[in-house]
């Protein structure tokens, strides 16, 4: 999505609210309605203010850019791109700015992708009004750290999939090797084994990750955290 990175070319800052200071929302989703609403959130809150509304990820860049909000709450699909990579530029923009992700569906799999946004925060669009208010005002004081509601289960549960999977240590090899791009006749030269033997490698690493290609493979072992944030090269 290329609108996310097309920032003004005059550099805007963002900084932390000051004490006492109402805490600035800038409301970012396609559905004029979920807008509305968000933007009207301050009458539970007195210590929020809307400053601003946008429908799409461009809208939010400059609006951000302009308005200088605290937060910026962001629904994870827009009509022009993803909300994740609007995320992602933002925050690689704007250091202190406060990110909340809004979802309509609730996964381990989208919390665990608002993490490696950069998001402050993880919120479904049916959770309370008081959770919402919560996860705002954490990312106004705290934007470099991450809430949400079930981390610590999200997390266990993440690490017993990874523990199941019990990888040998050949396999572990492998997969780095995938990772880095290496086709299975390089594997087999960089572990010294016949082809043959890479290929069982190969497929035993697939069927105990549940995939039919190198691709898939990948993702489901980012999925798992094997890879603990390194780049992958899924070609």
């Amino acid at each position: 999505m290329a609108e996310t990175t097309r920032f003004p070319s005059t550099a805007g800052t963002v900084q932390p609210p000051a004490e006492n200071a109402a805490i600035r929302l800038l409301v970012v989703d396609g559905h004029p309605l979920v807008r509305w609403a968000l933007s009207h959130i301050s009458g539970d809150a007195p210590d929020l203010r809307a400053v601003g509304e946008a429908s799409s990820a461009a809208e939010a860049i400059n609006q951000v850019f302009s308005l200088k909000p605290d937060v910026v709450t962001i629904d994870c699909s827009l009509p022009d791109g993803s909300g994740w990579e609007l995320a992602r530029a933002l925050r690689d923009r704007y250091v202190h700015l406060g990110i909340v992700m809004l979802t309509s569906a609730d996964s381990d799999d989208l919390l665990f992708r608002a993490l490696d946004s950069g998001a402050s925060a993880f919120v479904s669009k049916s959770a309370s009004v008081h959770e919402v208010i919560s996860a705002i005002r954490h990312s106004a004081v705290s934007a470099s750290s991450f809430s949400a509601t079930g981390l610590a289960q999200a997390l266990r549960r993440r690490n017993d999939s990874t523990d199941c999977l019990a990888l040998s240590g050949r396999e572990r090899q492998v997969l780095d090797l995938l990772r880095d791009g290496r086709s299975v006749p390089q594997v087999a030269a960089e572990l010294y084994v016949s082809l043959s033997t890479a290929k069982t490698y190969v497929a035993r690493l697939y069927d105990k990750l549940g995939a039919n290609n190198r691709a898939q493979a990948l993702m489901e072992a980012v999925r798992l955290g094997l890879f603990e944030g390194r780049d992958v090269l899924a070609g």
